[in-house]
Protein backbone atom coordinates (compact mmCIF):
# COMPACT_ATOMS: atom_id res chain seq x y z
CA UNK A 1 0.00 0.00 0.00
CA UNK A 2 3.11 2.44 0.75
CA UNK A 3 5.50 1.34 -1.85
CA UNK A 4 8.02 3.74 -2.89
CA UNK A 5 7.24 6.17 0.47
CA UNK A 6 10.41 5.95 2.65
CA UNK A 7 10.74 7.39 6.42
CA UNK A 8 13.94 7.95 8.20
CA UNK A 9 13.67 6.97 11.97
CA UNK A 10 15.65 8.48 14.63
CA UNK A 11 13.82 6.88 17.67
CA UNK A 12 13.79 4.68 20.90
CA UNK A 13 11.26 3.37 23.28
CA UNK A 14 7.54 2.83 22.29
CA UNK A 15 5.67 5.50 20.57
CA UNK A 16 7.64 6.79 17.75
CA UNK A 17 9.16 3.22 16.92
CA UNK A 18 5.32 2.18 16.65
CA UNK A 19 4.46 4.63 14.64
CA UNK A 20 7.58 3.60 12.14
CA UNK A 21 6.00 -0.27 12.36
CA UNK A 22 3.35 0.49 11.77
CA UNK A 23 4.00 2.26 8.84
CA UNK A 24 6.70 -0.59 7.75
CA UNK A 25 3.63 -3.04 7.96
CA UNK A 26 1.99 -0.98 5.32
CA UNK A 27 4.66 -1.21 2.56
CA UNK A 28 6.97 1.60 3.49
CA UNK A 29 11.17 1.91 3.39
CA UNK A 30 11.38 2.50 7.15
CA UNK A 31 15.55 3.11 8.01
CA UNK A 32 15.75 3.54 11.68
CA UNK A 33 19.06 5.20 12.57
CA UNK A 34 20.73 4.44 15.89
CA UNK A 35 23.95 5.45 17.43
CA UNK A 36 26.49 3.33 17.40
CA UNK A 37 25.96 0.73 20.08
CA UNK A 38 22.53 1.42 20.08
CA UNK A 39 19.83 3.82 21.60
CA UNK A 40 18.92 3.80 24.97
CA UNK A 41 16.06 0.96 24.18
CA UNK A 42 18.42 -1.68 22.66
CA UNK A 43 18.41 -3.98 25.93
CA UNK A 44 14.84 -2.67 26.94
CA UNK A 45 13.04 -5.29 28.82
CA UNK A 46 11.41 -7.96 27.90
CA UNK A 47 14.55 -10.50 27.18
CA UNK A 48 15.05 -13.63 25.03
CA UNK A 49 17.83 -15.83 26.83
CA UNK A 50 20.77 -14.28 24.36
CA UNK A 51 19.86 -11.03 26.19
CA UNK A 52 18.37 -9.60 23.12
CA UNK A 53 15.65 -7.06 23.63
CA UNK A 54 11.96 -8.43 22.77
CA UNK A 55 10.56 -4.83 22.76
CA UNK A 56 13.32 -3.78 20.08
CA UNK A 57 12.67 -6.61 18.26
CA UNK A 58 9.00 -6.52 18.13
CA UNK A 59 8.76 -2.47 17.41
CA UNK A 60 11.15 -2.79 14.59
CA UNK A 61 9.60 -5.23 12.43
CA UNK A 62 10.24 -5.11 8.87
CA UNK A 63 12.75 -1.99 9.21
CA UNK A 64 16.05 -1.50 7.93
CA UNK A 65 18.44 -0.69 10.55
CA UNK A 66 21.71 1.59 10.31
CA UNK A 67 24.08 2.44 12.86
CA UNK A 68 25.84 5.98 12.97
CA UNK A 69 28.16 7.98 15.09
CA UNK A 70 26.00 10.79 15.86
CA UNK A 71 28.62 12.97 17.83
CA UNK A 72 30.74 13.39 14.36
CA UNK A 73 30.45 15.63 11.56
CA UNK A 74 30.62 12.97 9.11
CA UNK A 75 27.65 11.41 11.19
CA UNK A 76 25.39 14.18 11.25
CA UNK A 77 26.57 14.55 7.98
CA UNK A 78 25.29 10.90 6.82
CA UNK A 79 22.05 11.32 8.97
CA UNK A 80 20.68 14.53 6.93
CA UNK A 81 21.88 13.24 3.78
CA UNK A 82 19.73 10.12 4.27
CA UNK A 83 16.77 12.40 5.87
CA UNK A 84 16.93 14.76 2.67
CA UNK A 85 16.92 11.56 0.36
CA UNK A 86 13.76 9.85 2.01
CA UNK A 87 11.86 13.29 2.48
CA UNK A 88 9.86 12.09 6.04
CA UNK A 89 11.63 12.06 9.43
CA UNK A 90 9.76 10.73 12.57
CA UNK A 91 11.98 11.23 15.96
CA UNK A 92 11.79 11.60 19.40
CA UNK A 93 15.16 12.96 19.78
CA UNK A 94 15.63 16.04 21.98
CA UNK A 95 18.70 18.53 22.63
CA UNK A 96 19.80 18.40 18.85
CA UNK A 97 19.85 21.12 17.05
CA UNK A 98 21.37 19.25 14.29
CA UNK A 99 18.07 17.19 13.60
CA UNK A 100 15.71 19.86 13.94
CA UNK A 101 13.31 21.14 11.61
CA UNK A 102 15.20 24.40 10.63
CA UNK A 103 18.66 22.58 9.98
CA UNK A 104 17.60 19.28 8.14
CA UNK A 105 14.91 22.02 6.12
CA UNK A 106 18.16 23.33 4.88
CA UNK A 107 19.15 20.37 3.09
CA UNK A 108 15.19 19.11 1.72
CA UNK A 109 13.15 22.58 1.61
CA UNK A 110 9.83 20.24 1.26
CA UNK A 111 10.51 18.30 4.02
CA UNK A 112 8.61 16.34 6.55
CA UNK A 113 9.30 16.08 10.22
CA UNK A 114 7.00 14.89 13.10
CA UNK A 115 8.48 15.22 16.32
CA UNK A 116 7.26 12.89 19.30
CA UNK A 117 7.48 15.03 22.48
CA UNK A 118 6.98 14.68 26.30
CA UNK A 119 4.76 17.90 27.02
CA UNK A 120 3.57 20.80 24.79
CA UNK A 121 5.95 22.95 26.50
CA UNK A 122 8.75 20.93 25.64
CA UNK A 123 9.29 19.20 29.29
CA UNK A 124 10.30 16.13 29.22
CA UNK A 125 7.25 13.05 30.37
CA UNK A 126 6.92 9.33 29.25
CA UNK A 127 3.65 7.04 29.46
CA UNK A 128 3.75 6.15 32.73
CA UNK A 129 3.91 9.52 34.48
CA UNK A 130 1.76 11.11 32.16
CA UNK A 131 -0.83 8.50 32.83
CA UNK A 132 -0.67 9.72 36.28
CA UNK A 133 -1.21 13.06 36.30
CA UNK A 134 -4.06 13.09 33.75
CA UNK A 135 -6.03 10.99 36.29
CA UNK A 136 -6.77 7.41 35.04
CA UNK A 137 -4.59 5.48 38.25
CA UNK A 138 -6.96 7.29 40.86
CA UNK A 139 -10.26 5.88 38.73
CA UNK A 140 -8.41 1.90 38.36
CA UNK A 141 -9.13 -0.43 40.44
CA UNK A 142 -11.19 -2.09 43.32
CA UNK A 143 -13.38 0.76 45.17
CA UNK A 144 -11.71 0.00 48.64
CA UNK A 145 -8.19 0.58 46.98
CA UNK A 146 -6.76 3.90 48.15
CA UNK A 147 -3.58 4.06 46.18
CA UNK A 148 -3.18 4.96 42.28
CA UNK A 149 -3.20 1.48 40.30
CA UNK A 150 -1.22 2.70 37.24
CA UNK A 151 -1.78 0.41 34.19
CA UNK A 152 0.39 -2.10 32.65
CA UNK A 153 -0.50 -0.81 29.23
CA UNK A 154 1.63 2.19 27.90
CA UNK A 155 -1.94 3.44 26.02
CA UNK A 156 -0.71 6.66 25.29
CA UNK A 157 2.67 5.72 23.93
CA UNK A 158 0.23 3.33 21.71
CA UNK A 159 -1.89 6.01 20.81
CA UNK A 160 0.82 8.65 19.90
CA UNK A 161 2.65 5.82 17.69
CA UNK A 162 -0.40 5.19 15.80
CA UNK A 163 -1.23 9.20 15.76
CA UNK A 164 2.37 9.53 14.26
CA UNK A 165 1.56 7.57 11.17
CA UNK A 166 -1.68 8.89 10.59
CA UNK A 167 0.15 12.39 10.90
CA UNK A 168 2.90 11.52 8.69
CA UNK A 169 0.60 10.45 5.68
CA UNK A 170 -1.90 13.64 6.19
CA UNK A 171 1.48 15.57 5.82
CA UNK A 172 2.92 13.27 2.95
CA UNK A 173 -0.22 13.82 0.96
CA UNK A 174 -0.19 17.55 1.49
CA UNK A 175 3.09 17.85 0.22
CA UNK A 176 2.45 15.64 -3.00
CA UNK A 177 -0.83 18.39 -3.56
CA UNK A 178 1.00 21.55 -2.95
CA UNK A 179 4.62 20.92 -2.23
CA UNK A 180 4.73 21.99 1.01
CA UNK A 181 6.44 20.03 4.00
CA UNK A 182 5.46 20.49 7.58
CA UNK A 183 7.02 20.11 11.05
CA UNK A 184 4.74 18.75 12.83
CA UNK A 185 4.90 18.16 17.15
CA UNK A 186 3.05 15.32 18.87
CA UNK A 187 3.10 15.58 22.63
CA UNK A 188 2.24 12.70 24.43
CA UNK A 189 0.21 14.39 26.99
CA UNK A 190 -1.82 16.11 24.63
CA UNK A 191 -2.29 12.37 23.17
CA UNK A 192 -3.76 11.48 26.57
CA UNK A 193 -5.38 15.13 27.51
CA UNK A 194 -7.46 14.42 23.95
CA UNK A 195 -8.04 10.89 24.48
CA UNK A 196 -10.13 11.60 28.04
CA UNK A 197 -11.70 14.53 26.43
CA UNK A 198 -12.81 12.52 23.75
CA UNK A 199 -14.15 9.18 26.19
CA UNK A 200 -15.96 12.17 27.62
CA UNK A 201 -13.87 12.16 31.02
CA UNK A 202 -12.96 15.85 31.13
CA UNK A 203 -16.46 16.96 30.28
CA UNK A 204 -17.79 14.68 33.16
CA UNK A 205 -15.32 16.43 34.91
CA UNK A 206 -16.35 20.07 34.17
CA UNK A 207 -19.79 19.51 35.22
CA UNK A 208 -18.50 18.69 38.77
CA UNK A 209 -18.93 14.30 38.75
CA UNK A 210 -15.87 12.45 40.09
CA UNK A 211 -15.89 9.29 38.49
CA UNK A 212 -15.42 6.37 41.10
CA UNK A 213 -13.51 3.61 41.22
CA UNK A 214 -15.32 0.51 40.29
CA UNK A 215 -13.32 -2.59 39.97
CA UNK A 216 -14.29 -4.84 37.34
CA UNK A 217 -17.65 -3.31 36.47
CA UNK A 218 -18.35 -1.70 33.36
CA UNK A 219 -19.23 2.34 33.33
CA UNK A 220 -22.82 3.25 32.42
CA UNK A 221 -23.99 -0.32 31.76
CA UNK A 222 -24.19 -3.48 33.09
CA UNK A 223 -20.74 -5.87 32.90
CA UNK A 224 -18.11 -7.48 35.48
CA UNK A 225 -16.28 -10.51 35.93
CA UNK A 226 -17.73 -13.99 37.50
CA UNK A 227 -15.91 -16.73 39.53
CA UNK A 228 -16.20 -19.97 37.95
CA UNK A 229 -16.55 -23.65 39.74
CA UNK A 230 -13.12 -24.56 38.55
CA UNK A 231 -11.40 -21.70 39.97
CA UNK A 232 -11.30 -19.18 36.25
CA UNK A 233 -13.16 -16.38 35.72
CA UNK A 234 -14.52 -14.72 33.03
CA UNK A 235 -15.93 -11.39 31.86
CA UNK A 236 -19.52 -10.64 30.95
CA UNK A 237 -20.92 -7.53 29.51
CA UNK A 238 -24.34 -7.41 28.54
CA UNK A 239 -23.94 -3.84 26.27
CA UNK A 240 -27.51 -3.85 25.05
CA UNK A 241 -31.22 -4.66 26.03
CA UNK A 242 -30.70 -7.56 24.29
CA UNK A 243 -27.60 -8.67 25.59
CA UNK A 244 -28.94 -8.55 29.13
CA UNK A 245 -32.31 -10.32 28.20
CA UNK A 246 -30.55 -12.76 27.27
CA UNK A 247 -28.11 -12.84 30.20
CA UNK A 248 -31.58 -13.34 32.16
CA UNK A 249 -32.85 -15.83 30.06
CA UNK A 250 -29.66 -18.17 30.34
CA UNK A 251 -29.27 -17.73 34.02
CA UNK A 252 -32.63 -18.45 34.81
CA UNK A 253 -33.05 -14.89 36.46
CA UNK A 254 -35.70 -13.39 34.29
CA UNK A 255 -38.30 -13.37 36.63
CA UNK A 256 -36.14 -12.55 39.88
CA UNK A 257 -34.61 -9.59 37.88
CA UNK A 258 -38.12 -8.40 36.25
CA UNK A 259 -39.46 -8.14 40.32
CA UNK A 260 -35.95 -6.77 41.37
CA UNK A 261 -36.50 -4.05 38.84
CA UNK A 262 -40.82 -3.53 40.25
CA UNK A 263 -39.44 -3.11 44.00
CA UNK A 264 -36.47 -0.71 43.06
CA UNK A 265 -39.09 1.36 40.31
CA UNK A 266 -36.12 0.54 37.89
CA UNK A 267 -36.09 0.17 34.30
CA UNK A 268 -33.52 -2.44 33.19
CA UNK A 269 -33.94 -1.87 29.24
CA UNK A 270 -31.91 1.46 30.39
CA UNK A 271 -28.40 1.59 30.90
CA UNK A 272 -28.18 4.00 33.75
CA UNK A 273 -30.56 1.61 35.63
CA UNK A 274 -28.34 -1.15 35.13
CA UNK A 275 -25.63 0.23 36.12
CA UNK A 276 -26.91 2.30 39.27
CA UNK A 277 -28.35 -1.36 40.26
CA UNK A 278 -25.21 -3.57 39.19
CA UNK A 279 -23.99 -4.94 42.34
CA UNK A 280 -27.83 -6.07 43.43
CA UNK A 281 -27.93 -7.40 40.03
CA UNK A 282 -24.64 -9.03 39.71
CA UNK A 283 -25.19 -10.99 43.06
CA UNK A 284 -28.37 -12.80 41.35
CA UNK A 285 -26.20 -13.67 38.18
CA UNK A 286 -22.75 -15.03 40.61
CA UNK A 287 -24.42 -18.54 41.39
CA UNK A 288 -25.08 -19.43 38.03
CA UNK A 289 -21.35 -18.73 37.21
CA UNK A 290 -19.89 -19.90 40.68
CA UNK A 291 -22.17 -23.92 39.98
CA UNK A 292 -19.92 -23.98 36.51
CA UNK A 293 -17.09 -24.91 35.28
CA UNK A 294 -15.27 -22.39 32.07
CA UNK A 295 -16.52 -25.63 29.67
CA UNK A 296 -19.98 -25.67 30.67
CA UNK A 297 -20.64 -21.95 31.10
CA UNK A 298 -19.12 -21.61 27.27
CA UNK A 299 -21.56 -23.96 26.24
CA UNK A 300 -24.43 -22.13 27.49
CA UNK A 301 -23.50 -19.09 26.89
CA UNK A 302 -22.63 -19.34 23.15
CA UNK A 303 -26.71 -20.26 22.19
CA UNK A 304 -27.04 -16.45 23.01
CA UNK A 305 -26.24 -12.97 22.19
CA UNK A 306 -24.22 -12.35 25.43
CA UNK A 307 -20.67 -10.72 25.04
CA UNK A 308 -17.89 -12.67 27.54
CA UNK A 309 -14.37 -14.31 27.57
CA UNK A 310 -12.50 -16.03 30.05
CA UNK A 311 -9.21 -14.58 31.33
CA UNK A 312 -6.55 -15.76 30.04
CA UNK A 313 -2.61 -15.33 30.90
CA UNK A 314 -0.44 -14.23 27.30
CA UNK A 315 1.28 -17.93 28.15
CA UNK A 316 -2.75 -19.35 27.46
CA UNK A 317 -2.73 -17.79 23.98
CA UNK A 318 -2.80 -20.12 20.74
CA UNK A 319 -0.88 -18.24 18.44
CA UNK A 320 -0.71 -20.47 15.90
CA UNK A 321 -4.53 -20.32 15.18
CA UNK A 322 -4.21 -16.67 14.63
CA UNK A 323 -3.89 -15.41 10.93
CA UNK A 324 -2.47 -12.20 12.27
CA UNK A 325 0.22 -14.33 13.82
CA UNK A 326 3.41 -15.49 11.42
CA UNK A 327 6.53 -17.74 12.25
CA UNK A 328 9.69 -15.50 10.97
CA UNK A 329 13.27 -16.37 12.19
CA UNK A 330 14.08 -13.41 14.90
CA UNK A 331 17.73 -12.66 14.65
CA UNK A 332 19.08 -13.15 18.47
CA UNK A 333 15.96 -14.51 19.32
CA UNK A 334 15.05 -17.71 17.22
CA UNK A 335 12.35 -18.70 15.42
CA UNK A 336 8.88 -16.75 16.98
CA UNK A 337 5.64 -16.08 16.09
CA UNK A 338 4.73 -12.46 15.39
CA UNK A 339 2.17 -10.06 14.30
CA UNK A 340 2.09 -8.62 11.19
CA UNK A 341 -0.43 -5.47 10.84
CA UNK A 342 -4.22 -5.86 11.80
CA UNK A 343 -5.12 -3.89 8.91
CA UNK A 344 -6.76 -6.19 6.46
CA UNK A 345 -7.26 -4.60 3.01
CA UNK A 346 -9.23 -7.73 1.52
CA UNK A 347 -6.29 -8.08 -0.72
CA UNK A 348 -4.13 -10.04 0.85
CA UNK A 349 -2.96 -9.31 4.33
CA UNK A 350 1.09 -8.54 4.04
CA UNK A 351 2.98 -10.80 5.78
CA UNK A 352 5.08 -10.06 9.29
CA UNK A 353 8.59 -9.73 9.19
CA UNK A 354 11.19 -9.98 11.25
CA UNK A 355 13.59 -6.80 12.82
CA UNK A 356 16.96 -6.17 11.55
CA UNK A 357 19.85 -7.14 13.84
CA UNK A 358 20.85 -3.64 14.91
CA UNK A 359 23.38 -1.74 11.98
CA UNK A 360 22.30 -4.44 9.55
CA UNK A 361 21.62 -2.20 6.40
CA UNK A 362 23.96 0.68 6.84
CA UNK A 363 26.28 -0.41 3.79
CA UNK A 364 23.07 -1.20 1.81
CA UNK A 365 21.54 2.35 2.80
CA UNK A 366 24.61 4.32 2.83
CA UNK A 367 25.76 2.68 -0.99
CA UNK A 368 22.57 4.13 -2.22
CA UNK A 369 23.08 7.05 -1.17
CA UNK A 370 26.34 7.22 -3.44
CA UNK A 371 28.10 7.00 -0.48
CA UNK A 372 31.50 4.58 0.18
CA UNK A 373 30.52 2.14 3.44
CA UNK A 374 33.97 1.14 4.33
CA UNK A 375 35.70 4.69 3.84
CA UNK A 376 33.12 5.51 6.56
CA UNK A 377 33.54 2.19 8.82
CA UNK A 378 37.55 2.60 8.66
CA UNK A 379 37.16 6.23 9.66
CA UNK A 380 34.47 4.86 12.96
CA UNK A 381 31.61 6.92 11.67
CA UNK A 382 29.64 3.74 11.09
CA UNK A 383 29.55 0.25 12.78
Amino acid sequence: MLEGLRIVEVSSFVAAPLGGMTLAQLGADVVRIDPLGGAADTARWPLAPSGTSLLWTGMNKGKRSVTVDFRSPDGRDVVTRLAADAGIVLTNAVGRDWLSYEALREARPDLILLQVEGRPDGGAAVDYTVNAEIGFPLVTGPPEHAGPVSHVLPAWDVACGLYAAVGLLAAERRRSRTGEGAHIRLPLYDVALATAGNLGLLAEAQLGVERERIGNYLYGGFGRDFALADGGRVMVVALTGRHFTDLCEITGMAGTVGELGRLLRADFAVDGDRYRHREALAALFAPWFAERTLPEAEEALKTCSVLWAPYRRFTDLDLAASELMDEVEQPGVGRVRVPASPLNTGAGRRRAAPAPRLGEHTAEVLAGLGLDPAGLRAKGVVA
